[in-house]
């Protein structure tokens, strides 16, 4: 995709749609064409490329990869970008590529383990305008919606918000409310969801292939809502996390199968590790409450209200059933930080 005619073009067939689709949601009267455009135009313009080196020894580039790239998206004043947190999660030297191809290095500001959001910001001027934060309550499932990329290789879509529903990730990651678009777009990690006022609604994270979370096979894109960061942005610029960020971690990565929940990787170095979960056990039980998905384990574990505790968990390995007690931890305290958080 580029940021020239095609642009344009996808700004104005969001606008078409907005306005002549049976679908189309408006809370309020309709803007005019040219009022659509313009806040589109804006929103393209706020999305930057985001671009990411890991600190010498970082335990995530195992599996993010010592170089990374993505979008961010401008949101507050001296150019306060939000963006995904795994792109920034134990960053070395961060920068950012605007609309009109400036590059400025940035640092982090804050990353948010329990939303996944992340915030950086510029080290010099970036003089882009930031753009309105929206909310998911306003927006209507089947709504025309706009994702854009930002970088050398940015430019915009067409997506469409095909379900709303909770998110639990093999990561240990849950969240109440993730929005899910319909068709994907590449380069998804960072990129910015606008509603038709040119409004931000999300932020991308993932590729998905059950878009509408049924036994349906729907290829699309899992966003945060930004209505996760509201209550927490005054907090994450002061602090560099949420409180909710401070939780006991296992460090096992996990799916459902079955009815059951089964380990499939476990963090060298990790509370997990150190307690010999391995690869292929299925977690039961947590101090003997049975646990049959992602959400319920985590919920359940994150119920503790300290990060460093001691869990019993029932585990089936091969065919013994065992009592292993695990040690969790903070993982906020195993990463490195980067400069500025």
């Amino acid at each position: 995709m580029t940021r020239c005619g095609f642009v344009r073009a996808v700004l104005r067939s969001l606008c078409v749609l907005a306005f002549w689709a049976p679908f189309a949601h408006a809370a309020a009267p309709a803007a005019s064409p040219q009022e659509a455009i313009d806040a589109l135009s804006r929103a393209v313009d706020a999305v930057v490329g985001v671009q990411v080196t890991a600190a010498e020894g970082a335990r995530s580039a195992e599996t993010l990869g010592h170089r990374r790239g993505g979008s961010g998206v401008v949101i507050g004043p001296e150019g306060l970008i939000l963006t995904i947190g795994y792109l920034i999660l134990e960053a070395d030297a961060i920068q950012v590529t605007t609309h009109d191809h400036r590059v400025l290095p940035a640092r982090a500001v804050a990353y948010d383990l329990a939303t996944g959001f992340g915030l950086i910001r510029p080290l010099l001027p970036l003089r882009v305008q930031p753009v309105p934060l929206g909310s998911v309550g306003a927006t209507a499932a089947s709504s025309m919606l706009m994702a854009a990329i930002g970088g050398e290789e940015g430019g915009v879509a067409v997506t469409q918000l095909v379900s709303t529903r909770p998110f639990s990730g093999y990561w240990e990651y849950h969240i109440e409310s993730a929005l899910f678009t319909s068709p994907p777009v590449g380069n998804h990690s960072g990129a910015g969801l606008f509603n038709q006022s040119g409004e931000l609604l999300g932020i991308g994270s993932l590729f998905v292939g059950d878009a509408l979370g049924d036994s349906r096979r729907m290829p699309g894109n899992m966003f945060v809502p930004v209505d996760l960061l509201k209550p927490i942005l005054a907090e994450l610029q002061q602090t560099g996390s949420s409180r909710g960020s401070r939780r006991p971690w296992l460090g096992i990565n996990s799916s459902e199968q079955g009815g059951r929940v089964q380990i499939i990787r476990v963090s060298q170095d990790s509370p997990a590790f150190a307690a010999g979960l391995a690869a292929g056990d299925i977690v039961l039980a947590i101090d003997g409450e049975k646990v049959s998905t992602l959400e319920g384990l985590y919920k359940k574990l994150w119920a503790r209200p300290d990060a460093e505790a001691e869990v019993l968990l029932t585990v089936l390995q091969g065919t013994q059933v065992r009592q292993v007690p695990v040690k969790t931890i903070d993982r906020m305290t195993t990463m490195r930080r980067p400069a500025g958080i």
